[in-house]
């Protein structure tokens, strides 16, 4: 009886003991350097300045992840319609789910780059071998198995 209740502790501690990143909390520095970071990609995608809703943030050493969507301050939607991007034709709304933005960061010394990013997929683009050999310790459930 011992052994089936020290298997059950174990399958449902394992997981918590396995994740390995952590969110930075609000108002940190880590989380507003992580922001910066994807700032410029989406002021010069979106245009004007932005403000960042964030549903994922997740850091482990010089490694992060995040996934947000972009805003104008003080909340205002953005009109994909009226944004640079769409202006110079690199993107269509029609093809996109939203403005949301996903990225995986490497901190070089005190700087943290969004090494790759995308906004508006409509697919887990960084569910890719190539990715998650780096990145897997971050996004841990998207790389089950690849």
């Amino acid at each position: 009886m011992r052994f089936v209740i020290f298997i059950l502790v174990m399958l449902v501690a394992l997981p918590t003991l396995a994740q390995t990143w952590v969110e930075p909390a609000r108002g940190t520095p880590a989380r507003k350097a992580l922001m910066d970071a994807l700032r410029p990609h989406a002021m010069w995608s979106l245009g004007g300045k932005v403000e960042f809703v964030i549903h994922d943030l997740r850091v482990s050493g010089p490694l992060a992840f995040a996934s947000v969507s972009p805003q104008r301050p003080g909340g205002l939607a953005i009109d994909l319609s009226r944004t640079p991007a769409y202006q110079r034709g690199e993107l269509d709304p029609e093809f996109m789910d939203g403005v949301a933005f996903q990225a995986l960061y490497f901190k070089s010394g005190n700087t943290w780059v969004a090494v790759h990013w995308a906004m508006g997929a409509t697919d887990v683009w960084y569910a890719y071998e190539p990715l998650c050999a780096v990145w897997r310790v971050v996004i841990p459930e998207v790389c089950q198995g690849i």
